[in-house]
């Protein structure tokens, strides 16, 4: 089992910054990769933003140069990632949800992956307005 714990969100003016995060623990043998998602009113879910584990990352065009996603950190047990989001906007305004994907231990331990997983958060609430 892997458990996700973001934090961060709220509501930020236009022109502002904002920081969210999304620690993964459990299970893990190995992440391969983070990243974040949004899904604001009437529209469908987009992938904002994501970290893989060598490094790479990706943005969407329309955060590109005003968010900023770490890289992986991987302090004792957990692995977390931040978005940094600067210069936000009122059409930045939805729910962020964290994914993970990598591959659980294996039924025998640690020492060799077991099945792959991708993971959801549950979501935390960006406001964007004055």
């Amino acid at each position: 089992q892997v458990h996700l714990v973001e934090s961060g969100g709220g509501l930020v003016q236009p022109g502002g910054s904002l920081s969210v995060s999304c620690a993964a623990s459990g299970n893990i043998f190995t992440i391969n990769g983070m990243g974040w998602y949004r899904q604001a009113p009437g529209k469908e879910r987009e992938l904002v933003a994501r970290r893989d584990s060598g490094g790479g990352s990706y943005y969407v065009d329309d955060v590109k140069g005003r968010f900023t996603i770490s890289p992986i950190s991987r302090d004792n047990a957990e692995k977390t990632v931040y978005l940094q989001m600067n210069a936000v906007k009122p059409e930045d305004t939805a729910v962020y949800y964290c994914v993970v994907h990598g591959y659980y231990c294996s039924a025998d331990g640690c020492h060799r992956p077991g099945p792959h997983f991708e993971e959801w958060g549950q979501g935390t609430v960006v406001t964007v307005s004055e």
